[in-house]
């Protein structure tokens, strides 16, 4: 029979595994009403793809003639509406409107982000564009509007301006708006027709749909390849995952040789389009000798995989033949699996007793028990008060403030969930410790570690850079952070010295989980999100992304710490967009930068995910064995016995002086009856 103690324990644990539960199921219920927008979306899309006719009028309002009857799909799940829908937008009959295909076709192919697209998703986007056109004088754009549509110029001309000053002028044939396809942004400039015009328009839920049907498309085509070869039928799903994402596409045109035997070889191919012919050669007097024709599906080379391959047949193509291949280097990267960085001292029976007990300690706090003493940091909707225990002089804790009339107002219900239930789960050294939440009529409260050593950007912006060894210590503690969220199949997506904060020790911690999410190990996830100079090419591109984007931010991390500066950096978003696709070897390094640390950052930043480092069969011991982390104490970082290269200091419970100051917040939010909060946090 246990203690009166041990069953008050047991109550306030099971209490806590509710709440969590309680807290799933409304971010699942959120989600779920986000698809049910989504639909109604593409169903808007729909009908406006499917009229008959679209102009403008020089007023600048829509007016649509047509109609789309609709037939009701009310047995159909949310999911497989969601799946339909997809698939209609996408298969559209080509050519709905008279248009210009070549001058369109150019146009995107010519445009800096447009251009690093696949050919058949410019088709398609070609395929979904609508007609616009406008008079003389009209507005196309304005500064400072809400923009969510790409435009093609057609005929006529058009002025951008910027405030009262003119920037340039855009003749037919010329892209423009294409930053409102990512994300939703404001507009930075105007655009006024000089002439009546012809545009052609797709905007973001069209575009992104398109992005993600097709990259889920093709990478199911390609999983389904795998699955078919005997070598690959041993291979977990996400290392399956990881070859379909680094299988390259080849073409071949009639009679080209493929294979030539007695040549050697390190590649495996799979034929996606096309037949080929298999011929053999007993000696060189001979002539070729019919063995088989392949068709799509099947496959050769598989021994180029093993080792080295001595070619023991010709192929050749049969007609236009596409394949996908993949070299034995690269293969070998990738099998292996997931590396699983459980970190085991995080999950002692020492560390569980004490989690517990701090779990049953801050179940029993209110607001009532802390006072505030100043604040630490503003944020986008948020701000962090230093608050100290009312009944213990000695203990403070930062307590983030939301709003939750500007979380509702902009749409942010589910990132709050999410962070709120990442950081109750993340218990690492290297994380910023969440203890608990609260709430009252107006703001969202976050208890969590207070780390009064300041931020690792206030730290940069006064030194300018840092040397390797200092450096090294800070990418040490993020590759730590890192591993213990990966290896939870949560990606933490804002990786950038503002979010990484120092304790007492100098010891650095990843503190802001608002665009973290759990996805799963080997899955993929579509949000645009992150800060431009930070986000990898597979976010810009609406590819899909998965721990491996955390791992590119590492390396823009490591040079920017060491130089004092992003490698990419543009005057606005897109312009910085753009200069990412161009890829790290487009970068010139400074000189203060070593040949190793430029070869590990170079490896974080490979443009194709699954050749990032990291991201291969041995996961984070890659990045912890590569020669710039050679003599890295990485065991005395993680028991806390390295000194930190930068001691901050901190007089005690309430010393702020390591942070800058900020005003009091003068702006009331209304209460939840006004605010339409309706869910527990």
């Amino acid at each position: 029979m246990g203690t009166l103690r041990d069953l008050q324990f047991a109550l306030q644990t099971k209490i806590e595994e509710l709440r969590q539960r309680d807290a799933l199921i409304d971010e699942l219920e959120l989600e779920l009403d986000s698809k049910d927008d989504l639909i109604r979306q593409l169903q808007g899309e729909l009908d406006r793809l499917r009229t008959a006719s679209v102009s403008l009028n020089p007023s600048g309002t829509t007016e649509v003639t047509g109609e789309l009857g609709t037939q009701s799909n009310a047995w159909i799940n949310h999911t497989d509406r969601f799946d339909l829908l997809l698939h209609f937008i996408l298969s559209v009959p080509e050519q709905r409107y008279q248009m210009s295909p070549k001058l369109i076709q150019k146009a995107l192919l010519e445009n800096d982000f447009m251009k690093h697209l696949e050919a058949s998703q410019i088709l398609t986007i070609m395929d979904c564009m609508y007609p616009t056109t406008l008079a003389q004088g009209c507005c196309v754009i304005q500064e400072g509007d809400d923009g969510s549509t790409v435009y093609v110029l057609e005929e006529g001309s058009v002025e951008v301006t910027k405030g009262e000053q003119k920037l340039c002028t855009i003749e037919p044939g010329k892209v423009f708006g294409e930053l409102a396809i990512l994300y939703n942004c404001t507009r930075t400039a105007t655009v006024t027709a000089l002439t009546n015009i012809k545009l052609w328009a797709i905007d973001r839920q069209g575009f992104q749909t398109i992005m993600m049907r097709t990259g889920l498309l093709k990478h199911s085509n390609y999983m389904e390849f795998l699955r078919s070869v005997p070598s690959f039928k041993t291979l977990t799903e996400d290392v399956l995952s990881k070859v379909a994402d680094v299988l390259e596409e080849t073409h071949y045109n009639d009679g080209d040789y493929i294979i030539r035997q007695g040549a050697t070889g390190d590649t495996f191919f799979i034929i996606s389009e096309g037949q080929v012919r298999v011929t053999q050669q007993k000696s060189a007097s001979e002539e070729p000798v019919f063995l088989s024709t392949l068709s799509r599906g099947d496959w050769f080379g598989e021994q180029a995989l093993k080792g080295e391959d001595v070619r023991t047949a010709n192929v050749t193509a049969v007609g236009d033949v596409t394949c996908l291949v993949v070299d034995r280097e690269s293969f070998k990267q990738l099998i292996g699996g997931l590396d699983n960085m459980s970190n085991k001292m995080y999950e002692s029976e020492e560390v569980k007793a004490r989690l517990e007990a701090e779990a049953a300690f801050f179940s029993n706090m209110s607001l009532s028990d802390f006072r505030v003493i100043c604040t630490l940091g503003v944020g986008g909707f948020s701000r962090v008060e230093l608050v100290q225990l009312k009944n213990d002089h000695s203990r403070s804790f930062a307590m983030k403030v939301l709003k939750k009339r500007h979380i509702l107002d902009t749409s942010q219900q589910g990132h709050i969930l999410s962070e709120r239930w990442i950081m109750m789960e993340a218990h690492s050294p290297f994380t910023v410790r969440l203890y608990q939440t609260f709430r009252d009529s107006k703001y969202l409260y976050m208890l969590l570690e207070a780390c009064l050593g300041g931020e690792l950007w206030t730290l940069l912006r006064d030194r300018g850079s840092f040397d390797d060894s200092t450096t090294r210590f800070y990418a040490g503690c993020v590759v730590e952070a890192l591993a213990f969220l990966h290896c939870r199949g949560i990606i933490y997506r804002d990786l950038k010295p503002e979010n990484i904060i120092l304790d007492h020790r100098g010891y650095a911690k990843l503190v802001d989980f608002g665009f973290a999410k759990k996805v799963g190990l080997g899955k993929k996830t579509w949000t645009f999100c992150g800060t431009p100079e930070y986000v990898a090419p597979e976010i810009i591109l609406n590819k899909g992304h998965d721990v491996s984007a955390d791992y590119w931010s590492l390396g823009i991390l490591i040079f920017e710490l060491l130089s004092g500066s992003p490698p990419f950096s543009g005057s606005d978003p897109m312009k910085t967009y753009n200069i990412i696709l161009r890829g790290i070897d487009m970068v010139e390094f400074p000189k203060k930068i070593t040949k190793s640390a430029a070869n590990l950052i170079k490896r974080l930043c490979r443009d194709n995910p699954s050749e990032r480092l990291g991201n291969q069969k041995n996961g984070v011991k890659d990045i912890q064995k590569h020669k710039w982390f050679e003599g890295f104490n990485w065991d005395g970082v993680r028991e806390g016995t390295v000194t930190s290269p930068f001691i901050p200091n901190v007089e005690g419970p309430l010393d702020t002086s390591n942070f800058d100051c900020f005003p009091e917040d003068t702006d009331e939010p209304p209460p939840d009856e006004e605010s339409g909060w309706d869910f527990e946090f």
